[in-house]
């Protein structure tokens, strides 16, 4: 039987020094989110579980999400932080990776002024630690950092990679053609998956209609296939263009094409398989 994953949401408790990158025209994310906020979405949209994604770049906010998914089942994995640049980062895993709920690690590179940060030896000192311990890595970038990230996962073909977002092309201004080149050329690689998240804020919030999506969703279905490919919401950074359900039905409206057993792939078994869930 199949389980149907949100592949990517967050939890935070609110503070404005700790969540800095939350601004002005993001106002409605100063609050609290959490499991109990989360929890009845889920279960509306038909969803089993969820994998909660970091939000800060601090160890502590893993250990908390950690804790969270101890007392939620319903979160399924955790995809965390740690300073991958950190001369301990193999020690730092570790301890970290002793709790079984921890899938993954992300750094915010798309904040990184360097858009060729992640090629740094450092860095990749810091990746070349995850497969190891069974970890996957979760590729947060915009659409100009493609070529990198491209030049990464060549390095690594034993790493797991997920892409978060479909790399966030300028869907407002329906910019596709260089961004569709670098995405082919990305899902060459088979230790990849691609995450269909995080569009709705790259259309125009207010006003986005389903359609907008349509030439994105069909090029990452093509390129990657229904076997490489993950729904999630990135809730509740998607409550600034549209409510959950909304959000959720862009993809699942467009899926909905597909047979069964892709359907099921997409909307959960790949989220299970990619990130080795307890379901």
């Amino acid at each position: 039987m199949s389980a149907r994953i949100d592949a990517h949401q967050h939890f935070w408790r609110y503070h404005r020094d700790t969540h800095a990158w939350i601004g002005d025209t993001m106002a409605a994310l100063k609050r609290d989110f959490l499991p109990a906020d989360l929890q009845p979405l889920l279960a509306a949209a038909g969803f089993d579980g969820c994998v909660a994604v970091q939000a800060q770049q601090h160890v502590a906010e893993t250990a908390w999400l950690l804790q969270l998914a101890d007392r939620f089942p319903f979160i399924r994995g955790v995809v965390g932080w740690i300073d991958l640049c950190a001369p301990n980062v193999a020690a730092a895993l570790a301890a970290l990776a002793a709790h079984s709920r921890l899938r993954g690690v992300r750094h915010v590179v798309q904040d990184e002024a360097d858009d060729r940060f992640m090629l740094r030896p450092d860095f990749q000192r810091g990746i070349a630690a995850l497969a190891p311990l069974g970890l996957v890595y979760d590729i947060l970038i915009y659409a100009r950092q493609l070529p990198t990230a491209i030049e990464l996962v060549q390095r690594f073909p034993r790493q797991p990679f997920v892409l978060d977002h479909i790399a966030k092309p300028n869907i407002r201004a329906g910019r596709l053609d260089e961004w569709r080149s670098d995405i082919i050329r990305l899902a060459t690689y088979p230790n990849v998956t691609c995450k269909l998240s995080g569009m709705v804020t790259e259309a125009d919030w207010q006003a986005w209609q389903a359609d907008d999506f349509t030439p994105y969703l069909d090029v990452v279905l093509e390129a990657f296939g229904a076997q490489r490919l993950l729904i999630g919401s990135d809730w509740p950074v998607c409550t600034l263009a549209g409510s959950y359900a909304d959000v959720v039905a862009v993809v699942t409206n467009h899926v909905a094409r597909l047979s069964p057993s892709e359907r099921d792939a997409v909307c959960g078994d790949n989220a299970v398989r990619v990130y080795n869930l307890a379901v």
